[in-house]
């Protein structure tokens, strides 16, 4: 059965946001715990809801540094924020051969939705699923379910293509196929532990699996 349906991470998948994200974290903590991280030091987490990569670092403090990140991260979003050159002609074809696409991520959907219109993105995506949208986040398999449902898409017929491990053990728990991007900033053996079920170095592999 063939792929009808493909639903994508957010950051470090269709968008690049990592320096955004590392920048974010390495103020905050220096901010709020007085030390510099380096950014090796968070990568590991990326994909995880925020709340709980802050939680690693301080279970006193987090509440207060969700604030500082967040502010940090909104107002220099738009000056940290890239995209590979493969991802726009790659959502076209999809898009032009009647592809179902939706985003599920752990960003807030404010966000989310801001960073597909800083590149003209929003059109391709029928649905997208972010923090607010469920009360169990990645691995778990409740946000794909979530966009299944409302994509009214068949497990077998969708595959979900992301940049973490997170994205792969969600999509594995969902039943789902799952597709691991080589441009991760994540160390590639976290992701290969996950199994998933094709990796591919560039956006446009997409169409050959599908």
């Amino acid at each position: 059965m063939g792929i009808k349906t493909v639903l994508f991470d957010l950051d470090g998948t269709i968008i690049d946001t990592n320096e955004l994200i590392i920048e974010s974290f390495k103020y905050t903590i220096e901010r709020h715990l007085g030390y510099i991280i380096k950014p090796e030091d968070v990568t590991p987490y990326f994909g995880e809801p925020l709340p709980i990569t802050l939680k690693r670092f301080s279970q006193d403090k987090w509440e207060l540094m969700l604030d500082t990140y967040r502010q940090y991260n909104e107002f220099n979003h738009d000056k940290y924020t890239k995209i590979r050159k493969d991802v726009k002609e790659a959502l076209e074809l999809m898009y032009k051969n009647g592809i179902k696409m939706g985003i599920v991520t752990s960003k807030r959907r404010e966000l989310a939705i801001r960073g597909l219109r800083i590149f003209d993105l929003e059109k391709y995506f029928k649905v997208i699923v972010a923090l607010e949208d469920t009360e169990k986040h990645k691995p778990n398999p409740d946000p794909i379910l979530k966009a299944l449902e409302l994509l009214n898409a068949n497990k077998e017929e969708t595959l979900m293509v992301g940049d973490s491990p997170y994205d792969i053990l969600c999509a594995s728990n969902a039943g789902v196929k799952s597709a691991a991007v080589k441009w991760t900033i994540l160390p590639f053996n976290l992701l290969e532990e996950a199994k998933p079920d094709y990796v591919i170095n560039n956006m446009l592999e997409i169409l050959k699996i599908i």
